[in-house]
């Protein structure tokens, strides 16, 4: 089984756009996502427009702020502290990759945790390892929507999830703790790792190079979720898996392009109702 994001990302924004009009009949006032660019980094400013893009079609309103990479720490914490007080914008998000000369912890600190719709502050972070609710890191938040959208259920499975960092692997195992599975992160330090992916029920590839995990690493009707985004040896867009070689001994497997990818962008406009929500005190 294919697990198509795109279609599923596609059904749910449909569920969005209906969910948007209502709250602009009751509240007289539309969701709104701030975006703040610095620099001119040509990926970030893609995921950028994919992201108003995303706000204009469910109907949520969208704020876009650009800077050149001279922009200073100073002024963009500043401007993060006005958006953190205007009462008309909901979620805050600041693309990274920043300029080098801005410490970007400094920044996720700086966003008030309630308008945090990328769930990387540390106190949204802090709620997820304690399973207390909170805006959860987008792309982890659409794994499980995908695995709840094939009737996946994780309990009593093991899980090998393949990279640690902050926005993917470390949240994506609290989730699937959280679904009672036993989860394990593996790396590139990790010894014998095709052993360790091979006892995966689930296998989550989010490790950053191009078709590493070929079906030498994956178990017979396992389900492998790819993170990854890479470029292969014909310039094309490839995942962390070997798609070919491994989707016909899988029970499920995620493309890419078209698999986690689109749901990233919908989880974000999920996560701003939640945060629109929580500021009406629902």
């Amino acid at each position: 089984m294919i697990i198509s994001g795109k279609e599923i990302s596609k059904k749910i924004k449909e569920q969005l756009k209906v969910e948007v009009e209502e709250i602009k009949n009751k509240y007289n006032r539309l969701p709104k996502l701030a975006v703040i660019l610095v620099g001119e980094n040509q990926a970030s400013q893609v995921y950028v427009r994919n992201k108003e893009r995303g706000c204009s079609y469910v109907g949520m309103d969208s704020l876009k702020i650009t800077h050149d990479a001279t922009f200073s720490e100073e002024e963009l914490l500043n401007e993060i502290k006005q958006l953190n007080e205007d009462e008309t914008v909901d979620g805050i998000l600041v693309q990274l990759p920043l300029p080098k000369h801005i410490n970007e912890d400094k920044v996720l600190e700086a966003i008030d945790p309630s308008k945090d719709v990328d769930g990387f502050h540390p106190e949204n972070v802090a709620k997820l390892f304690l399973g207390q609710r909170s805006l959860v890191p987008c792309t982890p938040k659409g794994m499980m929507v995908l695995l709840d959208e094939i009737n996946y259920d994780l309990t009593g499975k093991e899980v090998v999830v393949v990279g640690r960092s902050n926005i993917v692997g470390k949240p994506v195992a609290l989730l699937c703790l959280q679904k009672n599975a036993t989860v394990t992160i593996a790396h590139s330090k990790t010894k014998n790792l095709k052993e360790v992916c091979q006892r995966a029920d689930v296998l989550i590839a989010a490790v950053g190079r191009a078709k590493m995990i070929n079906s030498d690493y994956v178990k017979e009707g396992a389900v492998v979720l790819d993170v990854g985004i890479n470029r292969d040896e014909n310039n094309k867009l490839c995942g962390d898996v070997d798609f070919e070689d491994v989707k016909d001994k899988v029970y499920a497997i995620t493309p890419v392009p078209g698999g986690i990818g689109p749901m990233t962008i919908t989880m974000l406009l999920q996560n701003t109702l939640e945060a629109f929500y929580h500021h009406q005190g629902e």
